[in-house]
């Protein structure tokens, strides 16, 4: 079976040893030393697939391109100071890494990715946005299960996710979990802008994502998942003592429809692929 039957079969494909641990930790320090670098100015962008529309503020909107920086829910306390160092506050950084900052730009157009896009016929697509996730020990959040495709809405749906384990991805500390063939149904809601300002999350089908049949993707250092924008799946907060970073981008075929609406702007000329 060919890597791009087996991401057809399950709606998402595990490559083991894609990248070497030391690619892993040079991404990984890259995004310590950008954290060095963030002027925090008290103003705090919060995470949570769950309350989208409370945190979509210009900061966010803006993001797309931009390399802007977002805090985990439980980050400040009840006087908005918070509670750890920056670093272990933050839940991600994102959403233009990989066109900005040489070390992602290496990392996320690398001739290993360029053989697979193509082994996958994503030759028309492009990459529109990346994240470094830090899932920090004991405080890494919950993601909601959701589709890719959602936040990256195109006509047809051709979003496609490349998923990287910066370090060893557990049950305990929060690896993926999604279901095999899962990717099988329809896309259930759509982020978007609304008219007046603001965000909203539009429903296409009120028929709840299953949970059912769902299994771990524990995978080890350098691992590469890729993911199908139909595709549900989530993550349960980091409950161990060792942190699960990871970096993740995703594309879009650039001859889909992409509606004026979609959270993320770009102009098409910002738009590359591998």
């Amino acid at each position: 079976m060919t890597t791009l039957d087996q991401l057809n079969k399950d709606g998402f494909l595990v490559l083991k040893d894609f990248y070497t641990a030391h690619q892993c930790d040079v991404l990984m320090h890259r995004g310590k030393e950008l954290v060095k670098k963030f002027n925090f100015d008290g103003h705090p962008s919060i995470f949570q697939t769950n309350e989208q529309v409370r945190t979509s503020d210009d900061y966010f909107l803006n993001s797309g391109h931009n390399i802007s920086y977002f805090f985990e829910k439980d980050a400040f306390n009840n006087n908005g100071a918070l509670k750890n160092d920056l670093f272990h506050s933050l839940n991600k950084i994102g959403h233009a890494l990989h066109d900005i900052d040489p070390v992602f730009k290496e990392f996320s157009r690398s001739s290993k990715l360029k053989e697979l896009s193509l082994k996958l016929k994503l030759e028309k697509h492009v990459i529109i946005q990346s994240m470094l996730i830090f899932k920090h020990a004991k405080i890494g959040g919950v993601v909601d299960i959701h589709q890719d495709a959602a936040f990256l809405y195109t006509e047809p749906c051709t979003c496609v996710g490349f998923w990287f384990a910066l370090e060893d991805a557990t049950i305990e500390n929060g690896c993926l979990w999604a279901k095999p063939g899962g990717h099988h149904t329809s896309l259930r809601s759509w982020f978007r802008r609304k008219k007046d300002g603001g965000t909203e999350m539009h429903l296409l089908d009120k028929a709840p994502l299953s949970m059912e049949g769902m299994v771990p993707l524990e995978v080890k250092k350098g691992t590469c998942i890729v993911l199908h924008g139909l595709l549900p799946h989530y993550s349960l907060p980091n409950t161990s003592k060792k942190s699960r970073q990871a970096y993740a981008i995703h594309l879009i075929d650039q001859t889909a429809y992409y509606p004026e609406y979609n959270w993320l702007q770009r102009k098409q000329s910002q738009l590359t692929g591998f």
